[in-house]
């Protein structure tokens, strides 16, 4: 649990500073920018497969790691299952957390 509050943390301050894009035509559309995508592990598996072979394609890192819910209480939005970080810095915090950097504690 604490990983996932860590990871919020970071989303929501990524999303302050204007650097995430969020949904499905908005991630598509900007795929050049994104440093990292996370999508809700309650996504459909149609979008999970796209986002996945995309992200193969891209060299982008992808990561389901919150529910559909946890993603849009966390941006402020409803119905989220992408989104795409677009700063490196806010990207490898994040990446180091989920891989048990930061999050022992």
């Amino acid at each position: 649990m604490l990983i996932k509050s860590k990871i919020c943390g970071l989303l929501g301050l990524a999303r302050r500073a204007g650097k995430l894009l969020f949904g499905t035509e908005a991630c598509i559309k900007e795929i050049g920018k994104i440093k990292l995508i996370i999508i809700a592990n309650d996504a459909s598996e149609r979008t999970k497969m796209k986002f996945k072979k995309i992200c193969e394609q891209e060299k982008i890192p992808i990561y389901e790691i919150l529910n559909i819910e946890e993603i849009s209480k966390t941006i402020g939005q409803c119905n989220k299952a992408i989104i795409g970080i677009k700063d490196t810095n806010f990207s490898n915090e994040i990446i180091k957390i989920i891989n048990g950097g930061e999050a022992i504690g």
